[in-house]
């Protein structure tokens, strides 16, 4: 019986230390597994599906909208999409800060300050969305699947820095957003990866649209790293024919050219820029900025009054009483507004008080054509500006109000 509880005690022995060493040998393949996934991170090896590891750039509220989209792409759950997200944004003077900035405080994220832009080769793929700067070759190829750009246009049309407000600007109907592969040296040129079109309200300002295309954006810049791989093969060119360009908002673009545009230019105009650049004229050589533009068609009874009026030239200044709008002359019509500023801001009816009702007392109506709004024209001059004592000369431009009445 001993032997036989020998051989038993023997092979039960045996057993335990088969399992034990089985387990010993799996739990070192799969450290070792580990150890070299860890590795290939390091080194940047693309990995064949997620989750991806995420280099976001960006600046304003529509690539806030994308990196709030990312972020949630982070969130646990069985099959993440992200698992690693840090943040290039640029700085800025602004106390409240970038809308991307506030995100990466509010959501912790690593964050770097252009042009550092972290560790290098170690995330698979880049995204932009209005981030303003171009992007080298040798940073591009540090990303396995390249850089998205989240575009809010249907590229081609309106490559450039501002292609919302050109789109309201010009009254487009159908716009839409466009994700596409970044290539070096030139701003929106790149292959396209996925496009959506979206038509565009009536009387939609660029921050209405904005807000509605950056969530349209957002979407899409999920769908596509949902399947990037896949996605990245079926990209394709822009087409050759239908390019425009969007060019940056400048403070020139505010001054209303009263002999030029049209009420519905002007009104595209204020829907386009006003919320970040008030529309400006002059007033007796003073500058005057307005808001809160309405069409004239819809003030009743003065389409009759104006039948009346003689002498009228661009930039006439009426008051019409029984709405408390003041009526001013443009090509092919007139366009109507509520609000002024004339060193404060000032209701229709206060600038009809202060100004125009005092004027008409002291001049005859035969001078009517001179009451009027002008052109606010703007010229750019070089400024040379000396640093330190004895310093080198640094050239800018500035921008230099020149206020010309137009009267001939």
């Amino acid at each position: 019986m001993r032997p036989d509880a020998g051989s038993g005690s023997g092979w039960a022995l045996g057993l335990r230390g088969s399992r034990s060493g089985s387990m010993r040998g799996r739990l070192l393949r799969a450290w070792r597994e580990g150890a070299a996934a860890r590795g290939l991170a390091e080194l940047g090896v693309p990995r064949g599906k997620p989750p991806w590891r995420v280099l976001f750039f960006g600046t304003d509220d529509f690539a806030a909208e994308s990196l709030r989209a990312l972020e949630a792409a982070r969130e646990p759950r069985e099959e993440p999409l992200i698992d690693r997200l840090e943040v290039v944004t640029l700085p800025s003077p602004l106390p409240r800060g970038l809308p991307v900035k506030n995100c990466t405080k509010q959501f912790q994220l690593p964050t770097h300050e252009w042009p550092d832009t972290g560790p290098n080769g170690q995330f698979d793929v880049g995204v932009v969305a209005s981030f303003g700067r171009l992007l080298s070759e040798d940073l591009i190829l540090q990303f396995p699947y390249g850089i998205l750009n989240v575009h809010p246009s249907y590229l081609p049309r309106w490559r450039g820095p501002a292609p919302i407000v050109h789109a309201v600007l010009h009254g487009d109907t159908v716009t839409g957003v466009t994700i596409m592969q970044i290539k070096p040296k030139r701003f929106d040129v790149g292959p396209i990866i996925k496009q959506e079109k979206f038509a565009v309200p009536s009387q939609c300002t660029a921050k209405e649209l904005e807000a509605i295309l950056s969530k349209l954006g957002a979407n899409m810049l999920i769908s596509v790293l949902k399947n990037l791989p896949e996605s990245l093969k079926n990209k394709r060119e822009q087409p050759n024919e239908g390019v425009t360009f969007a060019p940056k908002v400048t403070v020139a673009m505010s001054c209303i050219k009263w002999e030029e545009q049209t009420p519905e230019q002007i009104l595209r105009l204020q829907r386009a820029i006003g919320a970040i650049l008030p529309l400006q004229t002059l007033w007796m050589g003073n500058t005057v900025k307005l808001l809160d533009f309405v069409e004239v068609h819809n003030i009743r009874s003065f389409a009759d009054q104006l039948l009346n009026e003689h002498g009228i030239v661009p930039g006439s200044v009426l008051y019409h009483k029984s709405s408390q709008t003041l009526v001013v002359r443009c090509k092919e019509g007139w366009v109507g507004v509520k609000t002024v500023i004339l060193k404060k801001k000032l209701t229709a009816a206060d600038f009809y008080n202060g100004y125009l009702h005092p004027w008409f007392q002291q001049n005859s109506k035969t001078l009517y054509r001179d009451c009027r709004f002008h052109t606010l024209k703007l010229t750019t001059v070089k400024k040379t500006e000396r640093k330190g004592n004895g310093g080198a000369q640094y050239k800018t431009k500035c921008m230099k109000f020149v206020k010309q009445d137009g009267c001939k």
